[in-house]
């Protein structure tokens, strides 16, 4: 990804929460999260590409809009991971991972498609990098900072 361009494309964020927690995530209502590190698939297809939409995901003050939204008041983004392409990959790769056997948390992020979920609990994240990898997906990955500082 240039420095200068707005790719469109899907983004992994790989998210830590360090206490269970039960978080009313809006239509869904409350759930109940287990302490650990999850992945959350989603795309950015429209005019504010990945960079837009990954850097207000991390933005801590901002009006929920999407199921993530509530999930990152309590958890923290650890890792970004950017798969640029003109071709929406989030219910492949959602799908892998549930395929891969992941657990996951029934609608969360998928109400725009029929995927069972698009946010996975991580057994490890090396455990993801080698499904994309199997894949055979092109990706970036940064931490928030670097991100943000990349792209801002």
């Amino acid at each position: 990804m240039d420095r200068d361009s707005n790719p469109k494309g899907t983004y992994i964020l790989i998210i830590e929460l360090n206490d269970e927690e039960k978080i009313v995530a809006g239509s869904l209502g409350e759930i109940s999260f287990g302490r650990g590190i999850y992945a959350y698939v989603g795309s950015a297809m429209g005019p504010g590409g990945i960079v837009g939409r990954v850097l207000r995901h991390l933005r801590r003050n901002k009006k929920k809009f999407w199921h993530i939204d509530y999930l990152l008041d309590k958890a923290k983004i650890i890792r970004i991971i950017v798969l640029k392409s003109e071709e929406r990959l989030e219910c492949k790769i959602a799908e892998e991972m549930r395929r891969y056997g992941l657990e996951y948390i029934l609608r969360f992020g998928s109400s725009d498609c029929r995927c069972p979920s698009h946010l996975f609990k991580l057994r490890s994240i090396d455990d993801l990098l080698l499904l994309l990898r199997n894949l055979d997906i092109g990706y970036m990955e940064y931490n928030p900072e670097e991100f943000v500082q990349t792209y801002s």
